[in-house]
């Protein structure tokens, strides 16, 4: 799937589109917690096979039981339709 930029109208939907996710400094941001380390780190290894499908990978950080992520595409220089497949598949794991 090509990288295609989000149009400004676009990202102005994102909280209806997305509403577990915010837009900060230009980049989709969601953080989730989870009842331990294993579990925060079993949900990482499902977005990262369901990245690898995409070929668009995440900027995230695991501490503990909290995982937080952003999402950008830095081929357009910013959101794109990538960013919005991924958020999508991520919350479709979180169930």
């Amino acid at each position: 799937m090509a990288a295609k930029p989000l149009t400004p109208a676009q990202i102005a939907s994102m909280p209806t589109d997305l509403p577990q996710w915010s837009v900060r400094e230009g980049k989709l941001h969601r953080e989730l917690r989870f009842t331990d380390f294993s579990a925060a780190f079993g949900f990482m290894t499902r977005v990262a096979l369901a990245a690898e499908t995409l070929g668009h990978h995440p900027e995230w950080c695991n501490v503990w039981n909290r995982v937080t992520i952003n999402l950008t595409t830095h081929d357009t220089g910013g959101l794109s339709n990538l960013d919005v497949e991924l958020a999508q598949r991520i919350d479709g794991l979180v169930g």
